[in-house]
């Protein structure tokens, strides 16, 4: 798919939406909740990546890593720019926004939802928040910081620990390559 997005090829972008288009609305819901603005979030994250696609380079990541993290940080963008009050998300709240065409793709993000959130579960607590308070609450590291009243350091050794344990976690359960 990242080649035919690199040669210009319109059923790539179209492809690519209807596989990860979900999922990167998830993530915006869950950063901004806000369905307009999480829907503004995605059409632009995906416009993006038709238009930088040859600035794609797939040994740095997947291309679903890849849109989602310029979703998750247009959404933060989006977040930072607005003046509304951030509230924290819990993983476990989190809930599918729309209906699934096709329920195999559905078995699949449920088992690999429930895979994170026990993921997750497995983290210490402390690892747990900072991450949280990153990725679903769209908070700095200084922030992050502030916010537990721990030093900029511990933040990010927190972050970098507890990525690292995600990893490892899915990875040995098939969820990441």
């Amino acid at each position: 798919m990242a080649a035919q997005l690199k040669r210009g090829e319109s059923t790539a972008i179209e492809s690519l939406y209807d596989r990860y288009g979900r999922l990167a609305y998830g993530l915006a819901f869950r950063i901004l909740n806000e369905r307009g603005a999480a829907e503004d979030v995605v059409q632009d994250a995906f416009v993006s990546v038709w238009r930088n696609a040859t600035g794609f380079d797939i040994s740095r990541g997947s291309l679903r890593n890849w849109l989602l993290s310029i979703v998750r940080n247009r959404a933060i963008d989006r977040l930072r720019g607005g003046a509304r009050i951030r509230s924290e998300f819990q993983l476990e709240s989190v809930e599918p926004a729309a209906d699934v065409p096709d329920v195999w793709q559905a078995v699949a993000s449920d088992l690999e939802r429930k895979q994170i959130q026990e993921g997750f579960h497995e983290l210490p607590d402390a690892q747990r928040k900072t991450l949280e308070l990153a990725y679903f609450g769209g908070y700095t590291h200084v922030e992050i910081a502030s916010r537990m009243q721990v030093p900029l350091g511990t933040v990010k050794s927190r972050m970098r620990i507890g990525l690292e344990k995600m990893r490892t976690f899915l990875t040995a359960r098939g969820v990441m390559a």
